[in-house]
């Protein structure tokens, strides 16, 4: 932790050098470093890190470096604000995030202001994870790319596969109380009642977001409302802390997830013994069978000593660099240009692309369940050296993720 912040001290520092701005080019890391979610933050950061070093090796962008700057935002949209704010004052024009649907309002606000108020020094936000689907409806920004699906999406999916599990009856909803968590629990309540009506939502819960330590009075509470199956959209901590209670109180229920592939997750999958019942809807898995994603995984692990949590940011700074090359320029207006409507191969196989519309990535989707793995030569990943990994139970094509965007985009 300590040499994470240095870091990120240090790469202020140079970022003031005059003549930083010409020799590469920085992208803002704004997440957690500190606090609840820094365990999340922290391998967001060696993924973007390991990312920034494949395109160096290959040439860079048209030449450029690529630097990542962390910047500590203790998942915290004001302190966000002050973060963007630093590296803009320092020169930089990309900034990422992930963590949190709130810091990524607050950011998309905040390059949408500053870019209208600053012409010629406009900034792009590429959001690797924050998933409020407002962000790309009514809340859309013409300056804001987000590469992972948005929890409308992700909900769509999980519940066109529960509505095929006749074993569920009884649903018991936690979330996260911020805009995500909130989005999470009104898409579960309509998507089950339109495809599932027979399905009870027999809980539905709001805790604090990355402070509460001791999950078991709700635990306590899933338990006795008679529950089978919770869906959930916490991650980090909140995850991992949920099922380590689960774990303690015997709770043997099935759980739909956004982030049970997240820091800690599967080690409280394993110790709570749930095989097979818990479920993660993402744009890929390690054990995936494409070849060029599991060496990239190989490779990845070797290094950073974490698995590839984010598929969708690979696929960005692939297509940061098709899209400067697109538009033989690295300006942000430009690059932003060549992002509209691009298609690209992603991550794990099979075409995604970015709808002009609303800037949503769309790509296929992966519901996995979390298990022992039978054939090591065709599954070599496990997850926390659990021994346990991945398996695909069912793929979404591209073509079937797309949901109708409000957005009415404001262009330059």
């Amino acid at each position: 932790m300590h040499r994470l912040i240095v870091a990120a001290a240090a790469a202020l520092t140079v970022l003031g050098g005059p003549a930083s701005a010409q020799e590469s080019i920085k992208i803002g890391y704004i997440d957690p470093l500190s606090g609840g979610g820094a365990s999340v933050g922290e391998g967001g950061l060696k993924t973007f890190q390991y990312l920034a070093d494949e395109l160096n090796a290959k040439g860079g962008i048209l030449g450029h470096k690529v630097e990542i700057v962390p910047l500590d935002n203790k998942t915290n949209p004001q302190e966000s604000l002050v973060q963007a704010q630093k590296a803009v004052d320092a020169g930089v024009h990309y900034i990422t995030q992930g963590n949190g649907s709130s810091v990524g309002a607050a950011l998309e606000d905040f390059v949408t202001k500053h870019n209208s108020r600053n012409p010629g020094k406009e900034v792009l936000y590429f959001n690797y994870a924050a998933v409020d689907p407002a962000m790309t409806n009514e809340k859309c920004s013409y300056w804001h790319f987000r590469w992972d699906a948005n929890s409308d999406i992700k909900m769509e999916a999980l519940t066109n596969y529960m509505k095929g599990q006749p074993s569920i009856k009884k649903v018991y909803l936690i979330n996260m109380d911020y805009s995500f968590g909130q989005s999470v629990r009104t898409t579960a309540r309509k998507m089950l009642g339109e495809k599932r009506p027979d399905i009870q939502v027999v809980g539905d819960e709001l805790h604090p977001m990355l402070k509460v330590t001791d999950f078991s009075p709700y635990i306590a509470k899933i338990k006795a409302s008679g529950a089978d199956t919770v869906v959930t959209g916490n991650w980090g901590q909140d995850f991992a802390l949920l099922l380590k209670a689960a774990a303690d109180a015997g709770l043997k229920v099935n759980w739909y997830t956004y982030y049970a592939g997240g820091a800690g997750g599967p080690t409280a999958v394993k110790q709570a013994g749930l095989e097979g019942q818990v479920f993660q809807i993402s744009e890929g898995v390690p054990n995936s069978g494409n070849k060029a994603a599991m060496d990239f995984e190989k490779d990845f692990r070797a290094k950073t000593g974490i698995s590839v949590w984010y598929p969708r940011a690979v696929n960005e700074m692939r297509m940061f660099k098709a899209a400067a090359e697109k538009a033989n320029s690295i300006d942000p207006v430009k690059v932003a240009a060549a992002l509209e409507g691009m298609k690209f191969e992603v991550f794990d196989g099979g075409e995604g692309f970015i709808r002009k519309d609303d800037h949503q990535f769309f790509q296929p989707i992966y519901i996995s369940s979390f298990g022992a793995l039978a054939d090591k030569t065709k599954e070599p990943f496990d997850e926390e050296n659990t021994g346990w990994g991945w398996r695909i139970v069912s793929k979404i094509d591209t073509a079937q993720t797309m949901l109708p965007t409000t957005c009415n985009m404001k262009r330059p």
